[in-house]
């Protein structure tokens, strides 16, 4: 779901060093990074610092950015159709998005490619508290099912409701906004479909409320990535060594954030204190995330994007009626030419 808060920006100044990352996958080749003069580069996140940004933040605390000669400072969106707009307007140099509003906003002519995966797999999820007695999606007939108002999530409860042979008139959905585990728990609804299975999910579970989670991908809808690193079509064609710089240390921030993800979730409690109170769920987030960061190919890197999930989940977004035009007719979106190893 797309998420609003408002946090500290976090920033590191850059001396000049070299950084070298050496992958020792068979027939990768070896990036060789040697930064100019320290570079302020802005991402725009998705929404606050949480486990999702963990190898973002780790890479900043690590000073994994400062030795690629690029200074990081992260923002967090003031409302939630802020990230793509202001780096389509050139006012950041990187937003992390969803794929699929991505693929939305490129619909609408803005020259945006992602340049990396930070999530390789839908954390939206059906999720549903016991006592509504919805044990699969086949279950939501007759029932009220919440949603965070966003199209493409309608497109997806349509989906699911198809594959599961119920007919989607029979569901009343209902518009929650933001407010979808509010309403799971005082009985409004009976499910929502647009929270994560690593963060809503697992509030409701440190709750101690069993909840119920069948994730999208597992119920009908294409599998795509969740989280993406987006970029200007034009940063492609000019700024490809701070691109692969800025993918590098992001790398190495992954790998800190796998080898100790307490420290990760300290690191993230730094940029914003407000989740000093929920460290254990952002810990706890992080952890049951790590396997779904990393590509299900072990030989491609952090960050690969798969061109055949790119292909149908665009594919179907086309067939919902949620595109006017076919992507497949378009540049391709995405681009794996900045990763570690890859590329020319």
């Amino acid at each position: 779901m797309k998420r609003l808060a408002t946090a500290r920006r976090g920033a590191i100044a850059a001396p000049l060093v070299t950084l070298c990352l050496v992958l020792a996958a068979c027939g990768q080749k070896t990036d060789v990074i040697t930064p100019g003069a320290s570079k302020p580069f802005t991402v725009m996140l998705d929404w606050f610092p949480n486990a999702d940004h963990a190898a973002l933040y780790s890479a900043i605390d690590h000073g994994d950015f400062h030795a690629a000669g690029l200074d990081v400072q992260p923002q967090a969106p003031a409302n939630p159709a802020e990230p793509l707009e202001l780096l389509a307007a050139g006012k950041v140099d990187m937003a992390i998005s969803y794929e699929p509003e991505l693929l939305l906003a490129r619909d609408q002519g803005q020259k945006l490619v992602s340049v990396a995966a930070l999530v390789q797999r839908p954390l939206t999820s059906i999720i549903a508290l016991p006592g509504q007695h919805v044990r699969s999606v086949a279950d939501l007939a007759g029932k009220r099912v919440g949603t965070a108002g966003i199209n493409y999530q309608a497109a997806e409860l349509r989906t699911v409701l198809r594959k599961a042979k119920v007919n989607p008139g029979t569901v009343n959905e209902i518009n929650l906004g933001s407010d979808l585990v509010a309403a799971m728990l005082s009985g409004k609804v009976a499910a929502t479909l647009g929270g994560f299975w690593n963060y809503e999910a697992l509030q409701l579970e440190l709750l101690h409320k069993h909840p119920v989670v069948i994730p999208v991908d597992q119920a009908g809808v294409p599998s795509y990535n969740e989280l993406v690193l987006v970029v200007r079509e034009d940063e492609v064609r000019h700024d490809g060594q701070n691109l692969r710089a800025f993918l590098a240390a992001l790398t190495r921030g992954e790998s800190e954030v796998k080898a100790n993800p307490a420290a990760a979730a300290s690191a993230l409690a730094q940029a914003n204190p407000a989740l000093k109170k929920e460290q254990k769920l952002q810990q706890e987030s992080i952890v049951r995330t790590l396997a779904d960061v990393y590509p299900a190919t072990t030989s491609e890197p952090f960050g690969y994007q798969d061109p055949l999930a790119w292909a149908s989940f665009s594919h179907w977004m086309f067939a919902e009626g949620l595109l006017h035009t076919d992507p497949a007719s378009l540049p391709q979106p995405y681009t794996n030419e900045f990763l570690p190893g890859q590329g020319a």
